[in-house]
This record gives C-alpha cells, sequence and structure tokens, in this order.
C-alpha cells in the first residue's frame, strides 16, 4: 500500500486518499495535508471543493510542465476556536532545475461539519 505523499508517514488510504473520496477532514492540519497531497497529485476539483467559496477561484491552472513536488511539513498547526483554525507550513517544489519554498500562514474555517481552505499569508 503506498504511502501517503503529505508526509504523515502513514497508507494512502488511511491519511488523504479518504479526504480526497469525499470523506470530511477533522481538522484544518488534515484538510491542509490533503490539500497539499491534491497539490501533488493534480486534483484540481477537490482543490477548488475544499478552498471557501468567498476567496475560491473559478478555476486552477494545471501546473507547471516539470514540477515536482517534494515535501510538506507542517510546522505548527492551532484552533482558534470550535469552527476557526490556522495550520503554518512549508512545501517544497522544484521546477526547472530550481527549488522553491511556500511558507504559510493558512486560516480554514468549518462550515456544516466541513473544513475550508480561506487564505493565507506568506511567510518569511
Amino acid at each position: 500500500m503506498p504511502v501517503c505523499v503529505c508526509g504523515s508517514g502513514r497508507a494512502a488510504d488511511a491519511c488523504c486518499a479518504r479526504f480526497h473520496a469525499g470523506e470530511p477532514a477533522p481538522t484544518p492540519e488534515a484538510l491542509m495535508r490533503s490539500r497539499y497531497s491534491a497539490f501533488v497529485l493534480d486534483l484540481r476539483e477537490y482543490l477548488l471543493a475544499t478552498w471557501h467559496p468567498t476567496t475560491r477561484p473559478a478555476a486552477l491552472p494545471p501546473p507547471e510542465p516539470g514540477l515536482k513536488w517534494l515535501g510538506l511539513e507542517v510546522k505548527r498547526s492551532a484552533l482558534q476556536d470550535a469552527d476557526r483554525g490556522t495550520v503554518e507550513f512549508v512545501a517544497r517544489s522544484k521546477l526547472g532545475g530550481r527549488a522553491h519554498r511556500l511558507h504559510e500562514n493558512s486560516r480554514f474555517v468549518r462550515e456544516n461539519g466541513r473544513w475550508y481552505y480561506v487564505d493565507g499569508d506568506f511567510a518569511r
């Protein structure tokens, strides 16, 4: 059984794949990990479905040819209350022989029992 690409070390079926199949992610961190793995696997429909409608783009472009995701590190995850949370993460990728690093503090909200990505601030 393949290991999940989110870096949890768990089997994909016991980790992000179940959220990709429709099960609601139980925490902001679980949603963040499933969204990272959706970027790796090019699951744009899932990314749009888990993006809050107030900030969601109309569409997502396909990944740039040659983009390789290298890993996810969750630095911090916190709940502000039962329906609001934040996750600080670093996602690493490589494109055209150059390494890239996305360090973001993301905001999440829970509505009708489902967590959604709202937006994030780039960190340094």
